[in-house]
């Protein structure tokens, strides 16, 4: 509930106290302020830091805490083209050296989460720092699945959650986010994702990700998986599609860096069997679709794979590779409306989660077999480079 105390204007005087670290907030409840606002008091010293808070409420907890008002966005699960706009607005009037944008729901994130993304960019370099966030198993497979390995294949790089909703940026990084941002919004479509990830490594600007523990993700309005799946993979095509000169360079990927396994977890066989079904049920339905996106070997294997027994399915890594591929050389090419043909990737997507899940209860982490189907995105690199320069090439 709202308190009846606007957020104070911060005096000649307390403005005089120059901020290093910009801190953008969006709207929450008072209690998830509340407790945002103890943990950036924990992590930074007081006149170190400035909060941007879209809440229309202020907090009398935290009197030495700098509060100022940050323009409204729509963010209600990630981070928009608006957000970037407004934080590098914010940060040049500041006069800031860094900013921290937080998503929504930010208060599972804790103080030392909080400071290993601002020092970063504040003390080592580092213009864009990611988290690397400690899901639930089979949480965020859309990321693990397409979003992860597409974006290490293709830009060489090992950042775990290229679309994380908090980012420690640098104020030339922030700038650019701005600048990329400013496109959408000037034509009208302030909730567009925008792709850090990709923007640094156009830039040839330095970053990296940090272990960051447990975070509260919040969900999107829509919960279909359907519409999330089409929304962030189309963003991030069209994203690659923007950048080919850039990706179609070789470049060296970063070494490994070690993580711990997560627990392994049983899912129900009856969720499997659900996804299977889907699968089947689109093999019959959306051969014609299919049929102009993949090629004869795709969808041979798929037949195959139609016919599988639900215990024993598995989509092989370099089959789902060839698949996302295909379907992003489709949505250059705009074979068939990019909306029906985000569609017919779903049941798809199903069935490699389904795979996934077989994988997992068999004894297989989580992340290992992700970093399986991330190594053979990357080995079928040059497939994918040849369709995009010679798309007519694989057709037979």
């Amino acid at each position: 509930m709202a308190t009846a105390d606007p957020i104070p204007v911060v005096s000649a005087a307390s403005a005089a106290s120059q901020a290093h670290l910009l801190v953008t907030v969006a709207a929450m409840a008072q209690e998830q302020f509340e407790n945002l606002l103890a943990n950036v008091a924990a992590a930074f010293p007081a006149d170190s830091v400035l909060v941007a808070t879209q809440n229309e409420f202020a907090s009398s907890a935290f009197p030495a805490l700098r509060v100022i008002v940050a323009p409204p966005t729509n963010a209600a699960w990630a981070s928009t083209a608006a957000d970037f706009v407004h934080a590098f607005q914010l940060a040049r009037e500041e006069n800031v050296r860094a900013v921290l944008m937080l998503g929504p729901g930010p208060g599972s994130l804790t103080p030392s989460a909080l400071r290993e993304l601002a020092n970063a960019v504040l003390a080592s370099g580092v213009d864009l720092a990611l988290p690397r966030y400690t899901l639930p198993p089979h949480a965020g497979l859309i990321n693990s699945a397409i979003l992860y390995p597409l974006t290490r294949s293709l830009f060489a790089t090992r950042i775990r959650f290229p679309q994380a909703i908090d980012l420690g940026m640098s104020l030339r990084m922030t700038e650019r986010l701005a600048a990329a941002a400013q496109r959408f919004t000037s034509a009208s479509q302030p909730d567009t994702l925008i792709w850090p990830v990709n923007e640094a490594i156009v830039a040839g600007y330095a970053m990296d990700d940090y272990d960051v523990g447990l975070r509260a993700l919040p969900q999107p309005a829509e919960t279909d998986v359907n519409a999330i799946l089409s929304l962030v993979t189309g963003s991030l095509f069209a994203d690659i599609e923007a950048k080919a000169a850039v990706w179609q360079r070789p470049r060296r990927l970063p070494p490994p860096r070690i993580f711990p396994d997560e627990p392994l977890r049983v899912e129900s066989a009856a969720e499997v069997v659900r996804m299977v079904e889907s699968f089947r049920f689109a093999y019959t339905n959306l051969q014609e679709i299919w049929s102009l996106v993949l090629p004869p070997n795709s969808l041979l294997s798929l037949k195959r794979l139609s016919v599988a027994d639900p215990a024993a399915f598995r989509m092989p890594e370099m089959l789902w590779a060839r698949i996302v591929f295909d379907f992003l050389i489709a949505f250059r090419l705009r074979t068939i409306n990019r909306g029906h043909l985000l569609g017919a990737l779903i049941p798809l997507y199903l069935a490699w989660v389904a795979g996934h899940i077989n994988i997992t209860a068999a004894g297989t982490s989580s992340e290992r077999h992700i970093e399986a189907v991330a190594a053979a995105f990357e080995a079928d690199k040059p497939y994918m480079v040849s369709r995009w320069r010679w798309p007519d090439r694989f057709n037979s």
